[in-house]
């Protein structure tokens, strides 16, 4: 019987359907569409999901329920030694702080290792992958817990929003603040550090906010994250929500141009991200990550 099972959940950019050519296990986020429950990549495409965003659907997002949960561990634990399950942030979400609870019982504690080392999406997914190649050295599930959430500040994370309108929905900013920042085209740049996504630029037209970003990045890895590019294991990574695919090219073009001696790292922002940001979304980061 194989030894370690490695889990995450769909925040990580990493559909279901592609979790055998990863190797891991991915438990879909739920979107609630027009009060229907959809499991992300599974029975709702990216496609229908920002089709009915635009048409005006409302859309929320939830927490897997605990049964979702256990059930997944119970299938895994049926076939591995123990699980290494790697959730989004607890800093955004509740998943973490419930997953853990739950593998502190019988019949999980000691067998499910649940891993809060704070990041999503790309960061999120770097982990993953590392956590597999970590299970492959011969790391034991709690080894792979306490190496990922030792390093689990060694990245950062920048966000441009192409339309403020899912952040009023969403309540994160007044209609009044909305309304103004859509006539003067202002796009709003938020970062994660850690567990909080807080604000913090502001630009004209996203060809500026990705130049805020860029700019941003690039103090983070000649300062703070230096000693991680010179050890030659920092990678820069690209997500983003539905969007044109020849800015979207553009934009990873001129992010690989500016760092042509990182790894570069992609995977698509999800629709549990989407719901927020909204179409047009672009993420740029940088991650503590091995190589295979």
């Amino acid at each position: 019987m194989p030894g370690i099972g490695i889990m995450t959940d769909s925040n990580c950019g990493i559909m279901p359907s592609e979790e055998t050519s990863y190797g891991i296990h991915i438990l879909p986020m739920p979107v609630i569409v027009d009060g229907k429950t959809y499991g992300e990549g599974v029975d709702i495409t990216p496609d229908i999901f920002y089709r009915k965003q635009v048409s005006g659907s409302v859309i929320t997002t939830s927490q897997p329920s605990p049964g979702d949960v256990t059930a997944m561990w119970d299938r895994l634990l049926a076939s591995y030694d123990e699980v290494v399950f790697i959730p989004m942030s607890s800093g955004l979400s509740n998943t973490c702080q419930t997953a853990l609870i739950l593998a502190d019982d019988e019949p999980y504690r000691g067998r499910v290792h649940v891993v809060d080392n704070h990041r999503i999406s790309v960061t999120q997914a770097v982990s993953v992958l590392d956590a597999k190649i970590l299970a492959e050295e011969g790391r034991s599930g709690a080894e792979i817990k306490a190496i990922l959430e030792q390093e689990a500040l060694d990245a950062t994370i920048y966000i441009a929003v192409d339309t403020l309108e899912y952040l009023k929905k969403g309540g994160r900013i007044t209609p009044a603040a909305a309304a103004i920042g859509s006539m003067l085209r202002l796009k709003p740049v938020l970062t994660i550090q850690g567990d909080k996504l807080d604000s913090f630029a502001k630009a004209r037209g996203m060809k500026s906010a990705f130049h805020t970003m860029l700019n941003a990045l690039k103090r983070d890895i000649s300062t703070r994250l230096a000693p991680l590019k010179e050890q030659g294991c920092l990678k820069v990574g690209l997500a983003n929500t539905s969007m044109d695919p020849e800015k979207l090219e553009a934009f990873k073009a001129e992010l690989h141009s500016n760092f042509p001696d990182m790894d570069f790292v992609y995977f698509p922002l999800t629709m549990s991200i989407g719901t927020h940001v909204g179409p047009g979304g672009l993420g740029i980061g940088a991650v503590r990550g091995r190589s295979v």
